[in-house]
């Protein structure tokens, strides 16, 4: 008998498998994952989601660029609408506005492309520590749970449909500055079937995690006395091959600028023996209050 797919992971796919309402217009449900607002994962996923299925079937997604434009709630539904600006001989186009209590909450277009063979290149992958040995950000977070404020606990201590494996020491737990990149190993909680597109999906979801507190990491917060407010802006990624996202994936972070309350970073995702699968990018609001 089949074994069943862990229920964090088996629930984050339903998320992605949005009901058909009309042409061109879909809708997705919400999960609370213990921050103040919806992840911008699942929306950034369940918007690649329905622009997809207007495309034929035998074109990818190679990029998509995003603004996150307010709050999502998580005890509302969010409907998509997609419009296709081109088909085109080897690209397709699509724009997708997410709504939810009738006023956008994200604007994202994608772009489609039929597979084609040509010249090759990519950087190194980072030379660090590999993923057996290292400790979860869960089990980290739960040995430290009673040293970090309550309103950050509930947010520590869900636990994802992704393992995290990080290389170096969590921002929260620094006592001095740290350079403004990290690495951080991470595979899906469970095996998934053999689905490209359900893949890339999932890695769209995954890659807006850990992103934007990069820029933190040159900055020393105690959150016992401060707040911090971070919010995306925008987010970029372009899929370069596909991914098996049940599989160990290095995803290397570095955060060039960070200046007027606002924080840039970029993200490159490997394989484990190295290969490139896509890239991304983002900035978002950060605050610090007392």
């Amino acid at each position: 008998m089949t074994k069943p797919m862990h229920p964090v992971l088996a629930d984050v796919i339903k998320l992605l498998q949005l009901e058909r309402i009309e042409d061109n217009i879909y809708r997705g449900e919400s999960r609370d994952i213990g921050s103040p607002q919806v992840f911008g994962g699942q929306v950034l996923g369940q918007a690649l989601a329905a622009a997809q299925h207007t495309v034929a079937a035998e074109r990818c997604p190679n990029s998509l660029h995003a603004y996150f434009l307010r709050r999502g709630d998580v005890n509302a539904p969010i409907v998509y609408q997609v419009d296709n600006q081109r088909d085109g001989g080897s690209f397709s186009n699509r724009r997708v506005v997410a709504i939810q209590h009738g006023q956008p909450i994200l604007n994202l277009a994608a772009s489609f492309h039929k597979p084609e063979s040509g010249f090759e290149h990519q950087v190194e992958m980072p030379d660090v520590a590999g993923p057996d040995g290292l400790r979860s950000t869960l089990e980290i977070n739960r040995s430290i749970i009673d040293q970090v404020p309550e309103k950050m606990r509930r947010y520590l201590t869900h636990e994802p449909p992704f393992e995290f494996r990080p290389v170096e020491l969590p921002h929260f737990l620094a006592d001095q500055p740290q350079p403004a990149r990290k690495h951080i190993w991470i595979r899906a909680i469970d095996r998934l079937p053999d689905d490209p597109s359900l893949h890339r999906l999932l890695l769209a979801y995954v890659s807006d995690y850990e992103l934007l507190p990069t820029a933190m990491l040159p900055q020393v917060i105690d959150y016992s006395r401060q707040q911090v407010l971070m919010a995306s802006l925008d987010h970029g990624m372009w899929f370069h091959h596909d991914a098996r996202v049940d599989e160990w994936l290095l995803y290397a972070f570095d955060s060039p600028n960070a200046a007027g309350n606002r924080g840039f970073t970029r993200g490159q995702i490997f394989t484990q023996d190295g290969k490139l699968l896509a890239s991304t990018a983002q900035e978002g609001l950060i605050r610090v209050l007392p």
